[in-house]
């Protein structure tokens, strides 16, 4: 059973057109292509990432974040109650009127009690401003690195100048020392972020940056097998070019350096919009899937392959919208932080007892809130110094 299932997923009819088969991609003639035993080494270099990551946050970025006046925060942690930390684990973060006032029957604790000490336990859970700013500097150094180095390795390449070039002389594409280290590290990494989703800060798009990862797994695993590693080098590379403007403007919004995270903002979504809305689907896309069937006739592989860039181009236009968002904000001078936060709307300093009984009575006045949001300007980055905001 196992082995009719192995040898049906190996079908070279699936992976590659009808006239060619897995013998036209054996090493010969000096030429070297791509094996599928070779992503096996992909698993060890997404620990070794994760190895790296841990000292270059720990000895590195912590240091960054000390220069850039970043510390960590440190909340009043809830006091142990066994009753409200189980329905906080088990059912959920806020609970509703009326669970309180039960909650507070249970516990022998008033309302308010019951109130306060689930604020302070969403606090605890809440990543400081610390570890994003931690995190993000680890994404900036390898998206940078990822960039430099596939500009260095594509610049004299043909097909990054006319995609056209990508299918001259498919399959028999000699797989070069370059392409086999870009596509081993960038792979590696991606397996790093699956491997550390669990202690990284979550957001609002968790499932879809979820989604987008294991495509793009799938997609580099497939281009890989299939020898399309010509276009495969080309999707890292308009990945990564906006990917490193992102994480740079979270470094300086983390350290508040208003008009710096500003204009690189702007222009990560412009590179944004250029790289994913225009030049991913427009000549990517077309591509893949106009040039290859005049060479040969549309096969599994070649449906596939579109059908998972398809699926990364949605995404794509997921996260224009909340960009679109976040200028239309901006334009209006409301915008204070990442449209992708997932943050609680208690979220600000420490509240001491006497503070918490006060806010119970003290009335919101939104129209002078919406006031001071505007004029703490784009991206969230200058709001008052008692309070972090998020990208």
């Amino acid at each position: 059973m196992l082995e009719s299932l192995y040898d049906w997923f190996w079908w070279d009819k699936l992976w590659l057109p009808a006239e060619l088969s897995w013998a036209d991609l054996e090493d010969r003639e000096s030429r070297i292509y791509a094996k599928a035993s070779d992503l096996y080494v992909t698993v060890p270099y997404a620990f070794i990432f994760l190895f790296i990551r841990f000292l270059f946050e720990r000895w590195i970025a912590t240091q960054l974040a000390a220069c850039a006046g970043i510390k960590q925060k440190v909340h009043l942690r809830a006091e142990e109650n066994p009753i409200l930390e189980v329905y906080y684990t088990a059912h959920s973060r806020n609970p509703s009127q009326a669970d309180v006032d039960g909650l507070s029957k249970k516990s022998s604790l008033s309302v308010r009690q019951v109130e306060r000490w689930f604020r302070r336990r969403r606090r605890q859970d809440r990543p400081g401003i610390l570890k994003k700013f931690r995190e993000a500097s680890w994404r900036f150094v390898f998206y940078l690195s990822a960039f430099v180095g596939g500009v260095v390795a594509l610049y004299d390449k043909d097909w990054l100048y006319d995609t056209r070039e990508v299918w001259t002389g498919y399959p028999k594409q000699s797989m070069l020392q370059s392409q086999y280290w870009y596509y081993v590290l960038e792979m590696g990494f991606y397996g790093c972020l699956l491997f550390s989703v669990t202690f990284d800060v979550k957001r609002k798009d968790f499932k879809e940056q979820i989604v987008h990862h294991v495509a793009t797994l799938i997609l580099l695993s497939f281009s890989w097998c299939a020898n399309f590693i010509r276009v495969g080098t080309l999707v890292m590379l308009i990945h990564d070019a906006s990917d490193v403007l992102l994480e740079l403007a979270k470094l300086f919004n983390y350290a508040r350096w208003e008009k710096t995270s500003n204009t690189l903002f702007v222009l990560f979504a412009i590179v944004f919009m250029g790289t994913r809305l225009v030049i991913f689907p427009f000549w990517l896309i077309h591509c893949t899937w106009v040039y290859p069937v005049l060479h040969y006739p549309a096969f599994f592989g070649y449906y596939f392959f579109n059908m998972m860039l398809v699926v990364l181009q949605c995404l794509h236009l997921f996260w224009a919208y909340l960009i679109l968002c976040m200028v239309k904000k901006l334009m209006f001078g409301t915008l204070t932080k990442d449209e992708r936060s997932d943050n609680d709307d208690d979220e600000g300093q420490e509240t001491s007892p006497a503070e918490d009984e006060v806010q119970q009575h003290q009335p919101v006045n939104r129209l002078a809130a919406d006031k001071k949001n505007a004029k703490n300007g784009f991206f969230g980055l200058s709001p008052p110094e008692n309070q972090s905001k998020t990208v």
